[in-house]
């Protein structure tokens, strides 16, 4: 088993587990048997892990299975996620939000959260209903205390990331990922994204989200992904929206090829799901391939778009053709090229005016991408 890689979760500079743990559905199982779940998991190099559940049980499992290292773990926890009467309840009241984020504290035996995440906003109105009451004054005194070490938030729609990038204070995002929301229009409504049908003629990433990860992947908004596996749905061909299967490790792939992303939360229930996500640090190259995948896939098409999936390996000029299309495809929407993605391109040392266009690659592109036209234009926008 290949060493867990690491991250920077964008200006935070918080260095995150590539595969995180997302602790949901932790509570279904023998208590004692969850909290070794989470501590084998930190044996395998996983470092990150989020608590929006404010049950009891969950909480109590989170906080017993870090207690031997506190240090060595970065908690995402939300804060107007409540317990009443018994059921879960997100509000911005503070008579609940307040209580509710202290038993946090108490039930994971710690005196800070990593990552203090404004919980689940979705639609401009609850944007308001947070930023427009004391519920933002009590996240900003938790930060200016050092209770919260880092100000997040977590959402299901790209124009409240979006909104939360353009904020100023928020340094990261809680963002849902995976093929298929890719290829859905901002929505408020959850439950039409998770279930409601896929138009056949969608192609691509959805223009919205692409401009997310461009804005994260410029100001240095760091993205820790949820959903990335769909609810399990794209495991099924039956399903799945493409109509054909991915395996979790493609999943973790897609996630992470996403610009901005540091780390995917993967749902892990049991030792040997644990086993089968941290299995991505050791996978070759064919056991990640997403792309085939939706390349074959009898609905959608990203035909003519990179992917970044690295399908043209190897360049003979030592090119990193995925991460140079990467940066052309950040910088080309500005009216100038950012000065961030000009250093990170230049620190490729094997720019797109090393091309020899032999065209190589194209033949292994299962979207059909030009790439030799793109390394041209890509060197005459950086100038190298």
């Amino acid at each position: 088993m290949k060493a867990m890689h690491y991250r920077k979760l964008g200006k935070t500079g918080l260095m995150v587990s590539e595969v995180g743990f997302g602790g949901e559905w932790l509570e279904r199982h023998d208590a004692d048997e969850s909290v070794e779940v989470v501590k084998y998991a930190h044996s395998k190099g996983v470092n990150i892990i989020d608590c929006w559940m404010p049950d009891p049980k969950s909480r109590d499992i989170i906080g017993k299975a870090i207690a031997q290292d506190r240090q060595g773990w970065i908690v995402q926890g939300h804060i107007g996620s409540t317990w009443q009467n018994g059921q879960y309840v997100r509000t911005r009241d503070l008579k609940y939000v307040v209580p509710a984020f202290e038993d946090l504290l108490e039930r994971l035996h710690t005196d800070h959260i990593d990552l203090g995440m404004i919980h689940y906003v979705d639609s401009p109105e609850e944007w308001d209903r947070c930023m427009n009451t004391d519920y933002i004054k009590y996240v900003h005194e938790l930060h200016e205390k050092g209770v919260i070490r880092h100000i997040g938030m977590s959402t299901h729609n790209p124009r409240m990331a979006i909104k939360a990038v353009e904020s100023g204070f928020i340094e990261m995002i809680l963002f849902s990922i995976n093929p298929a929301f890719d290829m859905r229009p901002a929505t408020e409504d959850l439950d039409s994204m998770l279930f409601g049908e896929y138009q056949e003629d969608l192609a691509g990433i959805d223009p919205e989200r692409a401009q997310l990860y461009r804005l994260c992947e410029e100001k240095e908004i760091g993205i820790t992904v949820m959903k990335g596996f769909f609810g399990g749905r794209l495991f099924d061909a039956k399903t799945s929206p493409f109509r054909t299967a991915f395996t979790p490790l493609q999943c973790i792939h897609y996630s992470l090829t996403r610009p901005g992303v540091s780390s995917i939360l993967c749902g892990c229930e049991t030792i040997q799901q644990v086993d089968e996500a941290v299995a991505y640090e050791a996978a070759t190259q064919e056991e990640k391939d997403y792309a085939s995948v939706i390349a074959s896939a009898p609905l959608h098409s990203y035909n003519g778009q990179c992917t970044y999936c690295g399908h043209c390996r190897p360049c003979p000029s030592e090119i990193d053709i995925a991460m140079v299309n990467k940066f052309y495809d950040l910088a080309v929407q500005q009216p100038e090229v950012p000065e961030s993605v000009y250093s990170h391109y230049k620190a490729l040392g094997k720019t797109a005016s090393d091309c020899i266009a032999c065209r190589s690659c194209e033949s292994r592109c299962p979207f059909g991408v030009k790439i030799a036209d793109r390394m041209q234009q890509t060197a005459r926008l950086f100038g190298c």
